[in-house]
């Protein structure tokens, strides 16, 4: 077992009701592991799930990234603004 570090930013983190919290998950997993942990346990980031980027230790990242122990996963809804 790994254990990840999540952490949700702006339309995230209401809709999971926490700016970050640790998973453990099974070696070998993918960032898409990680999302799938963090959908099951706060179903309202469900809507964000197309739109979503994700980001691995601070830099953008495909699902398919493998984890590692201590990774940080970041879940980086759009911006709008002007």
């Amino acid at each position: 077992m790994i254990r990840v570090r999540m952490i949700y930013f702006a339309q995230a983190r209401e809709a999971a009701g926490t700016k970050g919290e640790e998973f453990s998950l099974e070696k070998q997993s993918t960032v898409k592991t990680a999302l799938s942990k963090a959908f099951e346990a706060h179903p309202k980031l469900r809507p964000l799930e197309k739109s979503i980027k994700v980001a691995l230790n601070e830099e953008i990242t495909q699902d398919d990234a493998k984890l590692q122990e201590g990774d940080r996963v970041a879940l980086l809804p759009p911006v709008v603004g002007g």
